[in-house]
């Protein structure tokens, strides 16, 4: 299995990062992503691939995040997207869900960001909470080789349309909650091959953990509830997502 997006650079997992990573290779995830979210952690971020097995980076600077980034940590992200060829650029997008964060800064920083994705030829890891169809627009506009949509939450049109600019999106701990019907229904119906796995841990906790800590290894019980979802063996389900986000995601 392969987990798309997963903070495992994060400091809630400062602790026990190594039984962590251990636990998510024993549960068969042998791949994860760690997406940047500010270039003052890229350096740990670097160190905690570097250290565990089967590990990749993204760098990037987060919607969240661009309040503190300033134009001097633009040349910061292109030189290390120079140095380490990473597997893509991220994790970036719009987030318009948290009100006090500047919408226009938001989508300077993340045009900026398409750019550099461009230039180095590099698939885009995307956050595009409450903000959908701008980051639709803004990547029409700015076309790059594609990449994922993580925690997709949109209709079955806009799932169409990143399928159509070469995205594959991303579902995870959100989708195992019984009232998530819209999520649900959008992994049981979309094309197999546009969907990857994710558990964005330590954030977006499975159902089963009751709002705790979120962890790569709880990838396993995620792929068994798509499988459930599309009424077909976990195995299949597995194959076939992992193929997804290697397609994606070519370093892989």
């Amino acid at each position: 299995m392969i987990d798309t997006h997963c903070h495992l650079d994060a400091a809630e997992f400062d602790a026990d990062r190594d039984a962590v990573h251990a636990a998510a290779l024993a549960a068969g995830v042998t791949q994860l992503v760690v997406p940047g979210v500010a270039v003052a952690g890229f350096p740990a971020l670097k160190a905690c691939v570097d250290r565990h097995a089967g590990c990749v980076a993204a760098y990037g600077i987060h919607p969240l995040y661009v309040m503190q980034a300033g134009e001097a940590d633009l040349a910061v992200l292109e030189n290390w997207l120079q140095a380490e060829r990473p597997v893509a650029v991220g994790e970036i997008g719009l987030d318009h869900y948290v009100a006090e964060i500047d919408p226009q800064r938001q989508e300077y920083f993340f045009v900026e960001q398409l750019k550099l994705a461009r230039r180095f030829d590099l698939p885009v890891l995307l956050h595009v909470r409450r903000a959908i169809d701008p980051v639709l627009k803004l990547l029409r506009r700015h076309q790059v080789r594609g990449g994922i949509a993580h925690a997709f939450n949109g209709s079955r049109q806009q799932a169409d349309e990143f399928i159509k600019l070469g995205f594959k999106l991303g579902f995870g701990g959100a989708m195992t909650f019984d009232g998530s019907t819209r999520i649900r229904d959008l992994a049981a119906t979309l094309p197999l091959e546009s969907i990857v796995l994710e558990t964005d841990a330590p954030d977006i906790p499975p159902a089963w953990l009751n709002r705790g800590r979120n962890a790569p290894a709880e990838l396993a019980r995620i792929a068994e509830v798509l499988a459930d979802l599309r009424r077909m063996p976990v195995a299949d389900v597995i194959a076939q997502t992992s193929a997804n986000a290697r397609a994606a995601l070519p370093a892989l």
